[in-house]
């Protein structure tokens, strides 16, 4: 059975795979159904945003559809950037210049906020819908702390400057297959695999 993942990310679509490869499930993108119309993320929270893009494409497609919707929440901010984080500077811009700049614009914030008081987490979303009506969401975090400058070359948006809780490395440090295995979106993909099973045989 075909599960449609709502996203056109691949290194979305190869995460999920490897996570639901125990199911009997076939894991598809965007790019492999005809076009709908994506409706903005104007959610609250992370588990708003994940279930109206899930909803959405179960409604277009008449498929079982997953989607997720994450970002940084930073305590000394009182949990933001968090549903703005990819946004947190402006929504003008090519990614790679709107992750420097919210990266730069979250640092600068936080110029002044002492060592014990840095503690931040990247949280997820993830959420599934059922063509009848039947849905489930489950949000997890990763948790951690922000450094004062950025280190690391690989991951992007808030990776440079985010040590995982446990790490002294930022999550910009570590391989992708090293993040990929702890990282707040494999916690959420991991919660829900067994849900979608019951979703696929309810």
């Amino acid at each position: 059975m075909k599960v449609l993942l709502a996203t056109r990310n691949d290194a979305k679509l190869a995460e999920l795979r490897r996570i639901v490869s125990g199911l009997a499930v076939e894991v598809i993108g965007l790019d492999e159904v005809e076009p709908f119309p994506e409706a903005p993320e104007t959610g609250a929270t992370f588990a708003e945003n994940s279930l109206a893009k899930a909803r959405d494409a179960a409604a277009a497609t008449g498929m079982l559809a997953v989607a997720d919707d994450s970002g940084l929440a930073v305590d000394a901010l009182n949990g933001m950037p968090g549903v703005l984080s990819a946004r947190w500077s402006g929504s003008t811009g090519e990614r790679r210049d709107k992750d420097a700049r919210n990266l730069a614009l979250v640092l600068d914030q936080m110029a002044d906020v002492p060592e014990e008081r840095r503690g931040a987490a990247f949280v997820c979303a993830a959420a599934a819908a059922h063509p009848d009506g039947r849905e489930v969401v489950v949000t997890e975090q990763w948790p951690g702390r922000l450094i004062r400058s950025p280190r690391g070359l690989n991951g992007f948006g808030y990776d440079p400057a985010f040590v995982p809780e446990g790490e002294t490395r930022t999550s910009a440090e570590m391989s992708p297959e090293e993040k990929d295995a702890v990282s707040h979106r494999a916690r959420a993909f991991r919660a829900l695999a067994p849900k979608l099973q019951s979703l696929l045989s309810g």
